[in-house]
């Protein structure tokens, strides 16, 4: 038997080109097209050779002797390739299909939930990493000593994926989370997202339910058992006689600004914080608890755990002040970030700042679901682009819009980055955080480079 070929449409995303680099690590024969690929997905497809030599989809590509497609969500149903895919009757997968295509002989651990997910499946990857246990996976972030945020291997028995609840593919609109059947499975909690796909925080709640049914008969349930919408759901009955293990925030103590977990008459200093974040390391302790790495183990791996790329990820400290930023923007997700880092900065002032830039959280309806959500904060600061509104085909929202959604008068409102960063760099940051939140990059502001500016 030759090599295996596999072509991916849509090969310049985040997950995709993983997927690629993955596959061409196994000495797969990979191909793949788009009709845009960005930084840093460009430049790590050049060095392993996979960056294709023209933009676009081009239908000659695909022929008979490719084993596997890989579809990937910025496609169309109409895309040329994946007609013709289709018409020569090639096997096509979605991303999440040809996951579980690759890990269906290993144990399946699935991390779900509206929140943590990548942060919960970052520690899991990291204790193995630390105990030299070979693993297969999948996370939505880079971790530091790893080279891919995917890997499949031949030889290891355990597969730990982060399981999202968005789509599919274009032709397959279900729930990338429920392709993947796990044998352990967490879920952190339940919070409305995705309202272009979910129009109805019931039709949002019922899908992890479907996800639970999906669990492997005798598998794992671990749970968030502080969330009331995830509790009430998790201890239904169910007919796949999960063992349950319901979760909560580890006991903790926090001196001098460091963090330290109480476990069995000892503290274990840690280099993360905030009630999310150990509550995140809580259900982390109950996957490696499974995998018979019991918590002393496990809290001498963590103390090593800077967090995944992204998530509470320190950009500048000094003596007086630092600079985080987040992957947070979902309601609970601001909420849970600012109160972290409020928490873990009793004496100083606060300035969080937030980019309303996904799909849902630039619609009317949903704007509504901000309120209160930076209360934490000292001083609250929100940003959005009338482009980007315009680019998502959505109705206009104003300032005063912006305003009365997160219900705090004194908020700050910005339209425009040029202006967001004069004024960051106008204010004096003695005694300051600032915690800049976004699911993307503020049209494009260079932390780095803005952190110098705010200390000159």
């Amino acid at each position: 038997m030759g090599k295996q070929r596999v072509h991916l449409i849509a090969i310049g995303g985040s997950a995709m080109h993983n997927m690629a680099l993955a596959l061409h690590e196994k000495n797969y024969i990979v191909t793949g097209s788009d009709d845009e690929i960005n930084e840093p997905s460009k430049s790590r497809l050049a060095l392993a050779g996979l960056l294709p030599e023209k933009i676009g989809w081009f239908p000659d590509k695909i022929t008979k002797d490719i084993d596997a497609v890989i579809l990937g969500m910025h496609a169309r149903e109409d895309n040329f390739e994946l007609i013709k895919a289709k018409e020569l009757g090639l096997k096509i997968y979605s991303y999440p299909e040809y996951v579980y295509e690759a890990t269906k002989n290993k144990t399946r651990i699935v991390i779900g939930g509206s929140h943590g997910k990548t942060s919960i499946t970052a520690m899991i990857l990291h204790v193995l990493h630390y105990y030299k246990i070979e693993s297969d996976y999948l996370i939505g972030a880079q971790l530091e000593g790893f080279k891919t945020m995917v890997n499949f291997s031949n030889t290891s028995k355990i597969a730990v994926i982060e399981g999202d609840e968005y789509l599919a593919s274009p032709i397959d609109r279900r729930p990338k989370f429920h392709l993947y059947k796990p044998n352990i499975a967490v879920l952190s909690g339940i919070a409305w997202d995705h309202i272009n796909v979910f129009p109805t925080f019931d039709v949002y709640k019922k899908q992890f339910e479907i996800f639970i049914e999906l669990i492997e008969k005798n598998g794992a349930l671990i749970y968030c058992d502080e969330d009331e919408n995830l509790k009430i759901i998790a201890e239904k009955e169910y007919p796949n006689s999960l063992k349950k293990i319901p979760y909560a925030v580890l006991p903790y103590v926090i001196n001098d600004g460091i963090t330290s977990i109480l476990q069995d008459g000892k503290k274990y200093e840690i280099q993360i914080f905030g009630e999310h974040n150990l509550m995140n390391l809580n259900a982390a302790m109950n996957v490696c608890a499974l995998l018979n790495i019991d918590a002393a183990m496990f809290l001498k791996a963590i103390a090593g755990f800077k967090g995944a790329a992204k998530r509470l990820e320190l950009v500048y400290k000094n003596s007086t002040f630092s600079f985080f930023k987040d992957f947070a923007h979902s309601p609970s997700k601001l909420k849970a970030t600012t109160n972290a880092v409020k928490e873990q900065f009793k004496n100083r002032s606060i300035t969080a700042c937030m980019e309303l830039h996904t799909f849902s959280s630039l619609t009317n309806e949903f704007l509504l679901e901000y309120k209160n959500c930076m209360d934490y904060a000292d001083e609250a600061i929100v940003y959005f682009n009338p482009h980007t509104i315009e680019h998502k085909k959505l109705k206009p929202i104003t300032i005063d819009q912006v305003k009365n959604a997160f219900a705090r008068n004194d908020i700050n409102v910005f339209t425009d980055s040029l202006e967001l960063q004069k004024y960051l760099i106008s204010q004096h940051w003695s005694n300051k955080v600032l915690l800049m939140m976004s699911s993307g990059n503020f049209d494009g502001i260079d932390f780095t480079n803005l952190s110098q500016k705010l200390i000159m």
